[in-house]
């Protein structure tokens, strides 16, 4: 089974408001409602996919239920931890300058904590689990680490994509599969990271610091650098189109390799099937689709690293 660990969900409250005023009455265009979440993300993108996974994490009060009514209304099952205080609430207000407002996280106590690891602590070696997204300011950024380390020595296969302190400390837990873009590279070496080759630079220092088996560092239009579990470095470059929701793409990613591993795919085709669901969700308005993620799969290029220094220098 697949479980997608979400401690710090969402609802994603859109508004469209074509000229936005301050200080005036302001009436909403169109909006929408969604769960937000990078490891929720996975499991809709999974579910599209054909493949069913289990979300868990932490949800309470109204907001709480709405994500748990959307994602078994798309058949996609549940586990999560009720804790006291409501889910945020977070504002995307899209207008000339597209504007956001994240709420505050609930409080999550240690009994909360106890409860989501004893569910995590039934996970074996068939078992795979992602870890995504943010942890709530009530718990401590080495949650991550404690957890893949736990679930890793229990033959769990772990998968990460986080920022921050929880990155920095987790990537010590040698998770299977990390998937940062190249901001998140940059913070985690407080160094600018820019170019491809730059990317390659910082992605093999971390890859030989912490022995990860599968790094992925995705940049959005310029694709991806897939960092092997045999040392090779490749790099994946998506067809062009039209970014019209950037929200999703890497959790696609992520979705996608898992996808992938699942059906059997060889390492370097498990990627680019990945580097295609990210496109196919960047290029639409919600998640992809299965087709659209095949026809980017077959316009997704990929050359190695060292044919693609050369030909770029």
């Amino acid at each position: 089974m697949i479980y997608t660990v979400t401690l710090n969900p969402a609802i994603d409250y859109i508004v469209n408001v074509t000229n936005f005023e301050t200080g005036g009455l302001n009436r909403s265009e169109a909006d929408d409602k969604q769960p937000g979440g990078k490891g929720i993300n996975v499991s809709r993108v999974l579910q599209r996919l054909g493949v069913t996974s289990t979300a868990t994490g932490f949800v309470g009060g109204f907001t709480g239920e709405y994500i748990r009514s959307v994602l078994t209304n798309e058949g996609i099952a549940e586990r999560f931890v009720s804790v006291d205080g409501d889910t945020r609430l977070n504002i995307k207000l899209k207008t000339l300058e597209e504007t956001e407002i994240n709420g505050r996280s609930p409080d999550i106590t240690d009994q909360d904590l106890a409860n989501l690891e004893a569910l995590l602590l039934k996970l074996n070696k068939e078992d795979t689990v992602v870890f995504a997204g943010s942890v709530p300011e009530s718990v401590d950024s080495s949650i991550y680490y404690k957890w893949i380390k736990l679930l890793s020595d229990r033959g769990v296969r772990c998968y990460l994509d986080a920022n921050g302190a929880s990155l920095k400390e987790a990537l010590a837990a040698k998770p299977y599969f990390v998937k940062p873009n190249h901001h998140e590279l940059s913070e985690l070496y407080n160094r600018s990271i820019v170019s491809l080759e730059d990317v390659y630079q910082y992605g093999l220092t971390l890859k030989k610091e912490y022995g990860i088996p599968h790094l992925v560092v995705s940049m959005a239009s310029r694709g991806a650098l897939y960092f092997a579990e045999n040392q090779s470095v490749y790099h994946y470059q998506p067809p062009r189109g039209k970014v019209l929701n950037s929200v999703g793409a890497g959790d696609s990613v992520v979705a996608g390799f898992i996808y992938a591993k699942h059906m059997n795919y060889d390492d370097i085709d498990a990627v680019r099937f990945a580097v295609a669901c990210g496109s196919a969700s960047a290029f639409q308005m919600g998640f992809c689709e299965k087709q659209d993620v095949l026809e980017m799969y077959a316009k997704t290029t990929l050359r190695n690293w060292e044919e693609c220094r050369h030909e770029d220098h």
